[in-house]
Formats: C-alpha cells, sequence, structure tokens
C-alpha cells in the first residue's frame, strides 16, 4: 500500500468533539487524533509514515542553493481567531517569513502543538485546515509534529510551535550587520494592521472599522527583490515590538544611525486613529506581513517598483536612510517638522500579540 493510501485509510477515527487528556497519552486516542486532525490536513510523503522526524533527500536540498537556513518560533496569540486569521496562518506564515528574511527559499517545516484539555476538537480541524492552505500558499511541507495535552487551565486552548528548514541561493548574503551610510530602508505596506486586529478580537477597541491582520507568506517578494538586487544589506519582518525594534536592532548591529521620515511611512487612517484614542506608537505594533528592507541606494528605487507590482508590496516605499553617527540610534523626522528619537521599547504595548 502505498503512503498516501495509508493516509487515506488512516483519516477519520476521531470520535470526540473536545480534547481530553487520553489524547496526550500515546495511545489509541493520541493516535486517533493525529491521523484524524493532523494527517487529514498535511498529509504528504514525508509526512505520511508518522516516523519520530522527516527524511528529507539532501540532492533536492542542494538543488535549491548553496546553505542551509533553519528557524523556531511560538505562537501564542489570545484570542485563537481574529480578523483576517488565525494562530495557524501565524504559525505558517511567520515561520516562513522568518527563512524569507535570509533569503532562504522555504522548504519544510514542522508542527508542534499543545492542547488544553477541553480545546474544541472543530477549532483545531479550522486551524489546521488553515495551516494546510498557507503552507500550500507558501510552497512548504509540513513533514512532521509533535502533540502534546495538558490539564484544563494549564495553557489557553492552543499553543503551535513551528520549525522550518530553506535553502539560501548562492551569492544572497542578508545580515543585520551590513547596513551602511547611504543605504535605503524600504518597508512593504501599511504598517500595524495585526496589532489593532488583535484588539478588534479582543473587544479592546470600540471602532466599527474593517481592519484585517496582514498575515502573509513574503517568501515570493522576497524572491522578486533578489532577482531585481541579490546585494540586499538587511531584512526583517516587523513581527513583536514592530518597525522601531527592527531599526534599532539594524542600528545597533551595523554601528550606524538611522533617519526615518514619519510622512513617508505607509499607514491606515483607521490605524492611526485607533493610536491616537488608545495611546499607542504604531512605530512599535506588531505586524504579520510586513518586511524592513535596507539596500543599495543605487538599487532602492527599482527595488520598489518591483515591490510594488506583488500582491504583498502593493504599497511599498522608501521610509528613510542610514546615515553616519557616533551614536547607533534612530530618529524620525516628524510630521510637524520636528524630530524625536526611536529607542527600543521598554515593556511591550499589547500582551499575546503573536
Amino acid at each position: 500500500m502505498s503512503a498516501e493510501n495509508a493516509v487515506r485509510k488512516r483519516v477519520g477515527r476521531l470520535s470526540e468533539t473536545t480534547i481530553n487528556m487520553a489524547h496526550g497519552s500515546g495511545g489509541k486516542k493520541m493516535r486517533d487524533l493525529i491521523e484524524d486532525v493532523f494527517l487529514g490536513a498535511f498529509h504528504n510523503r514525508l509526512l505520511a509514515p508518522l516516523e519520530d522526524q522527516a527524511v528529507m533527500n539532501l540532492a533536492d536540498l542542494a538543488a535549491n542553493g548553496d546553505r542551509l537556513a533553519f528557524t523556531t518560533d511560538s505562537y501564542v496569540v489570545s484570542p485563537l481567531f481574529f480578523p483576517g486569521g488565525n494562530i495557524g496562518a501565524l504559525a505558517v506564515n511567520g515561520t516562513v517569513n522568518d527563512l524569507a528574511m535570509c533569503g532562504a527559499r522555504p522548504l519544510y517545516l514542522s508542527c508542534g502543538v499543545v492542547l488544553e484539555e477541553g480545546l474544541s476538537v472543530n477549532t483545531l480541524r479550522q486551524i489546521a485546515a488553515t495551516m494546510r492552505e498557507m503552507a500550500d500558499a507558501a510552497e512548504v511541507v509540513i513533514v512532521t509534529g509533535d502533540t502534546k495535552v495538558v490539564e484544563r487551565g494549564a495553557a489557553d486552548k492552543l499553543f503551535i510551535n513551528t520549525s522550518g528548514v530553506g535553502v539560501i541561493p548562492a551569492g544572497v548574503s542578508i545580515s543585520a550587520t551590513r547596513a551602511q551610510v547611504g543605504d535605503k530602508i524600504i518597508l512593504n505596506g501599511f504598517l500595524g494592521d495585526h496589532g489593532c486586529a488583535i484588539l478588534l478580537a479582543r473587544n479592546e477597541l470600540a471602532l466599527e472599522t474593517d481592519i484585517k491582520t496582514d498575515c502573509q507568506p513574503l517568501h515570493d517578494l522576497v524572491r522578486k527583490m533578489l532577482d531585481t538586487c541579490m546585494d540586499i544589506h538587511c531584512l526583517r519582518d516587523a513581527t513583536r515590538g514592530g518597525l522601531g525594534t527592527v531599526l534599532n536592532e539594524f542600528a545597533e548591529s551595523s554601528n550606524v544611525a538611522i533617519n526615518i521620515t514619519e510622512t513617508a511611512i505607509p499607514m491606515r487612517e483607521n490605524v492611526k486613529g485607533a493610536c491616537e484614542l488608545l495611546g499607542l506608537d504604531p512605530l512599535y505594533l506588531a505586524n504579520e506581513g510586513k518586511l524592513v528592507a535596507i539596500v543599495p541606494p543605487d538599487k532602492a528605487d527599482d527595488l520598489v517598483d518591483v515591490m510594488r507590482k506583488h500582491p504583498a508590496g502593493t504599497e511599498a516605499a522608501i521610509i528613510g536612510e542610514v546615515v553616519e553617527a557616533k551614536d547607533a540610534i534612530v530618529v524620525m523626522q516628524t510630521a510637524f517638522g520636528g524630530s524625536r528619537i526611536v529607542d527600543l521599547l521598554v515593556g511591550e504595548q499589547l500582551p499575546r500579540i503573536c
């Protein structure tokens, strides 16, 4: 029997409607959960054998580049569902994007879940289906995983860890240490959508608005950028800590100063309004589909043109430049003609954002 047929034969055994401790016992109930929910959603030839590891062909990896990239991240967002997405979308796209930020082509993901006793099986099915949808869109395969169940009250319904493997093409060398005086800073679109979407989902934002998460894979956008300029110096997605944190990390790692212009930063009017009402600084709002690139000045305009032709970069803009200074700081020229230092955030504006 082929692996694909074996998957089809095993799917559909789970009868319970909520997660219980037996689903983490290592016995039949756990096997039923894995085969039904996770094999049902993720089935592929590497996952189908249900071994303790996925076995990948080195020749397949070598065909896509000359170095491996590996990353891992955990997702603990509350609530699990929010406008435009859910924790499953974050888990796949977040790890895909972490790989893409070094120029890697993402190939394989793992999926580890911690389930709280009492979680609805239907909720888990929906999230697994979203993960499969996002993985297909990102051209990656979920090839291995792990399942744990904890007592009611010991977690917040569902935590997910995803690890990813990708391959970096020859000639690509992206690092936070490579920013150079004169380089331009590019943002690929509207800032702060994800942070505001979470506020809406928590009913902490008393506004009638259609703000949705910006959660999306960025690997294909990065691929188009590298086709235009192989020598991208720095690249990072502005997730927790937002744009302000990423720029400070670049400045410190490269020992340079960064100037940005407030009026050049793409931002929706309803996001601006929400930040004003709640006293939030949009520079630190979390994003799940935004990248910050530092690029050679002679390539900046070409890159923006290419990015704006891609669905993930339609609002791309040059927002600042790298300058010489004795201190590694970030300074923003404000809309009122003044300037302010953009420092690292102390604490967090919003808890459990991703």
